[in-house]
């Protein structure tokens, strides 16, 4: 018989057998601990089997095919019902096919028939321990994969903002993190949390960072700290979680270790960014941004650690700034022509380049000036201007806030396809104004209150305004088109009744007569009897 290997893990077993002889020769005889197995008990019928594995959970149990109470393959069928992780192994005297064949249906993993020598049934065991080792290695990682899945789905939607969007609580956070690990019972009072962005480069600056290189930062924090890791936009983003004092003590310890031994191990580049402490698991995505900041001022090609604390910068962007840059914007897009823009655009993209500000002011600046634009289409176009917008550069459609180009870039045409759209906009606005106004002179010009006022009062605006859109798109002046009506139904009259001109000029919105002839010579060149004249020779 040759040597038989088995791995160092250690498997329970309980043997069941009628036969008390041949039941104490197999635990007595079998060297256990050489295949890798412990008996921890033994049965003489079926029932008392079925109550051992319920109350010892084996790992193994080898049992007689034909027993009192309950068979094998009764035994079988219940322990599947409350124990199916437990591995079953039959022994029979009886080489009967039909045994074997039940046995099939409730996954049995060995079927020995008797007799069997304390050699061969070692090298049965050894198999079933062999086979054993593969299932339950797969099942570790299978429940790996599944506690790194649980950590994903917590840390993910922490990271993300996705937590604070569904208003969930600090007690329910700290549940989370207690069944992903991140967090033990009791949780210290002056428990404060850390976020660590971490990349790997090659020389040359490539990005060498993968979801394995989740592992090797990993190795080196569950050293020290309570953690959770997860893979995140192309990084591997840690949130730790210790005490003020443990912070301290560790943090530095932690960040330098990881970089030495990415270098050592995977040959290549590594850079971490670490964010300020965090008092609360909900401020956790500030922390992130934080983080990603201090990665942001990182090299290409070279190792670093940057700590946000050091390295924001106080030339940074503030309020003050953007809400100026904020007007200028909505000022352009109210009244300023498109090269206007652009060149505005052009010089703050040039001066947000120049790395003076953080990646998060970036973002804050980026993200307002997108607020403002909906802001002015919005009181311009209402919501079907808010629509058309929507529809092409959602709101809520900017990249990462790492992706400051990208934000940029996006940021720009939503701008120039506001600015399109509101041009638009008034020229339909303009055009439509434009008719009403003609309307309301058609309808009323036989008033003698119709005017400038009287007409931008109906219509909701400013006399100057319409005046100057009118202008604008017709040539003309608001009076002119006023007095061309005028002028125009004082001919028709003249021309085709006999009223006086006293009667006509009341008819065509002219208080006094004298005014109203001096307004129709101006026009036409005639006293308004001298045109009347002119018209009754041409009828001769």
């Amino acid at each position: 018989m040759g040597e038989i290997i088995v791995s160092d893990d250690i498997y329970t077993v309980i043997v069941a057998d009628d036969e008390e002889e041949i039941r104490r020769g197999i635990v007595r005889r079998v060297n256990w601990e050489r295949v890798g197995f412990q008996v921890i008990g033994e049965a003489e019928n079926g029932a008392d089997a079925l109550e051992l594995v319920e109350k010892l959970e084996p790992d193994l149990l080898l049992t007689d095919i034909r027993m009192p109470f309950l068979s094998g393959i009764e035994l079988a069928r219940e322990i599947r019902e409350v124990r199916p992780t437990v591995q079953i192994a039959f022994l029979s005297g009886y080489d009967d096919f039909s045994y074997a064949q039940q046995a099939i249906q409730y996954n049995i993993v060995s079927y020995m028939l008797k007799p069997i020598s304390s050699g061969e049934m070692e090298e049965e065991l050894a198999k079933i321990k062999a086979d054993m080792d593969k299932k339950f290695a797969l099942f570790r990682k299978n429940s790996q994969n599944k506690y790194e899945m649980k950590k994903s789905e917590f840390l993910l939607p922490l990271l993300l903002d996705s937590f604070q969007q569904s208003l969930t609580s600090e007690e329910e956070l700290e549940e989370h993190a207690l069944s992903c690990g991140l967090l033990r019972p009791p949780k210290p009072e002056n428990m404060e949390y850390v976020v660590l962005v971490v990349g790997m480069e090659d020389e040359s600056g490539q990005d060498m960072t993968t979801r394995n290189s989740v592992h090797a930062v990993d190795t080196i924090l569950k050293k020290y700290i309570r953690y959770a890791s997860c893979y995140l936009k192309g990084r591997v983003v840690s949130v730790l979680a210790a005490t003020q004092q443990s912070q301290s003590k560790y943090l530095h310890i932690i960040v330098e270790e990881i970089v030495e031994s990415v270098e050592r191990m995977m040959q290549v580049r590594c850079q971490i960014g670490v964010s300020r402490s965090i008092k609360i698991l909900g401020s956790c995505r500030e922390g992130y941004l934080e983080a990603m900041t201090a990665l942001s001022y990182s090299k290409p090609g070279k190792s670093s650690v940057y700590f946000i604390s050091d390295e924001e910068q106080k030339e940074s962007l503030e309020q003050e700034d953007f809400n100026i840059i904020t007007e200028k914007i909505e000022s352009l897009l109210r009244g300023g022509t498109k090269e206007e823009m652009l060149n505005y655009l052009d010089k703050l993209g040039h001066e947000m380049s120049l790395g003076k500000n953080s990646l998060m002011a970036c973002f804050i600046l980026i993200s307002q000036i997108s607020a403002s634009v909906y802001k002015v289409v919005y009181s311009i176009a209402g919501d079907e201007g808010i629509q058309k917008l929507q529809d092409t550069y959602p709101i809520g459609k900017m990249q990462d806030m790492e992706r400051t180009a990208k934000n940029f870039e996006y940021m720009t045409q939503l701008c120039l396809s506001a600015r399109k759209l509101l041009s638009e906009q008034r020229k339909k606005s303009s055009e439509v104004t434009c008719s009403l106004v003609v309307q309301i002179i058609h309808e009323k010009y036989d008033s003698q209150d119709l005017s400038v006022l009287s007409i931008s009062q109906e219509l909701g605006l400013s006399p100057n305004y319409l005046s100057g859109l009118i202008k604008k798109n017709t040539g003309n002046t608001l009076v002119e088109m006023i007095t061309d009506k005028r002028i125009e139904s004082a001919k028709q009259l003249l021309c085709g009744t006999s009223l006086k001109i006293g009667e006509i000029a009341g008819k065509c919105g002219y208080k006094d007569q004298y005014y109203f002839s001096h307004c129709f010579k101006k026009k036409t060149g005639l006293s308004p009897n001298s045109f009347r004249r002119q018209h009754e020779k041409q009828g001769k």
